[in-house]
């Protein structure tokens, strides 16, 4: 049966200082100043319209995510935070991330989000070779990214992510590894470490560089597990690596399929409603002009019919290295776990999944070909 999960919400702050050529994110470069104010006035409406859906739950996370939010000034991020919370409940532990850049401009404002009540930073480090920055487009130096992780910790915030990227242009795994080194000895709670993408839409795409063969990827991949693993950071999903118990709460509540308010222009938000066995997927207005001036910012909203539920569940939960609980599929899809029973056999046969019936979990092997097992749940 249906059950209501857990509560987040996601806030996006579409502006950058300029657009990054890997990058397929709802982010536009700065051209004049952000309206800060205004977008301020629309996030607040936004999250009105969206106060149905919190059906009297607490709001366990926020996450701030961009563009870069970090151009918003503290006072902004304070009257974001206290808005939310004069308009609906949040947990007292709540674990509020705000992504943030690793230049100085922004590190100056570190202290002001902290004190506004950010408790969790997300730092875009990308790499520490400034020729690796040059080329993707990073407005940072080596020197700053140094620089932010100290920083961060200097003023308070005890739990900090560091975003690293490794199968840059003409790199060897000599320079990945000595990067994800450098990273590690900055101490962070919590890296993100994963392989550059060319995503459509993106001036990579246009233009590709020159990225690493599939053999040196694969050296790096193996080689910087075993680095990590070996100074206490546990992989607990397909590029999120953590000291103990520092997972982040926000993105395994994505994974473990809960609830999510977005908003923001081009934010997405997924909630359930168990009476009338519902789950409901809701975008908004892409351009921030237009976001800002609608008096109803939804762009459109779907139903997740039941044939849809299994794949949904799934893409999420198997990004998980310990996958979850058996349980959790029904209260979370309202579906029964009779109803995926044969496809489930099928990858457990295929090595693909852990034959524990009470956990639904990837294997090492189903780790590695992960679009094959979740093509299993897919409705045809």
């Amino acid at each position: 049966m249906l059950s209501l999960p857990p509560l987040s919400l996601y806030i996006h702050i579409p502006w950058c200082v300029r657009k990054c050529p890997y990058c397929d994110f709802n982010s536009h470069a700065v051209k004049d100043e952000i309206p800060q104010q205004r977008y301020i006035d629309a996030l607040m409406r936004d999250l009105e319209q969206e106060l149905p859906g919190v059906q009297g739950r607490e709001i366990e996370t926020i996450f701030i995510g961009g563009g870069t939010p970090s151009l918003f000034d503290a006072p902004g991020i304070q009257q974001i935070l206290s808005g939310i919370a004069a308009r609906t409940p949040l947990a007292a532990n709540a674990e509020i991330t705000m992504e943030a850049n690793p230049g100085t401009f922004e590190q100056v404002r570190f202290a002001g989000f902290r004190q506004a009540g950010v408790n969790r930073l997300s730092i875009g480090i990308q790499s520490f070779d400034s020729a690796r920055l040059q080329q993707l487009g990073r407005i940072h130096n080596r020197n700053d990214a140094l620089h932010a992780a100290g920083k961060a910790r200097e003023i308070g915030f005890d739990n900090f992510n560091l975003d690293l990227m490794h199968g840059l242009p003409q790199q060897t795994p000599e320079m990945a590894l000595a990067d994800l080194q450098q990273a590690i000895e900055l101490q962070p709670t919590h890296l993100s470490w994963y392989q550059l993408t060319i995503e459509p839409n993106t001036e990579f795409f246009s233009k590709p560089p020159e990225l690493p063969e599939d053999e040196a990827l694969w050296a790096i991949q193996e080689q910087g597990q075993a680095l990590l693993a070996s100074h206490g950071y546990q992989q607990y999903e397909i590029s999120a690596y953590s000291q103990s118990g520092r997972q982040s709460r926000h993105n395994l509540n994505y994974w473990q399929f809960g609830d999510y308010i977005g908003i923001g222009a081009g934010a997405h938000g997924k909630i359930s409603w168990p009476e009338q066995n519902r789950i409901t997927r809701r975008w908004k207005q892409r351009q921030p002009k237009a976001y800002m001036d609608a008096l109803n910012p939804i762009s459109g909203e779907q139903d997740l019919s039941l044939q849809e539920r299994p794949f949904e569940f799934m893409m999420n939960a198997l990004r998980l290295n310990n996958g979850v609980n058996a349980e959790l599929f029904s209260q979370r899809t309202g579906l029964s776990l009779e109803s995926i029973t044969p496809m489930v056999e099928t990858c457990r046969t295929r090595g693909l999944m852990e034959t524990d019936s009470e956990i639904l979990a990837p294997t090492a092997h189903g780790r590695l070909f992960l679009n094959d097992l979740l093509e299993q749940f897919l409705d045809e």
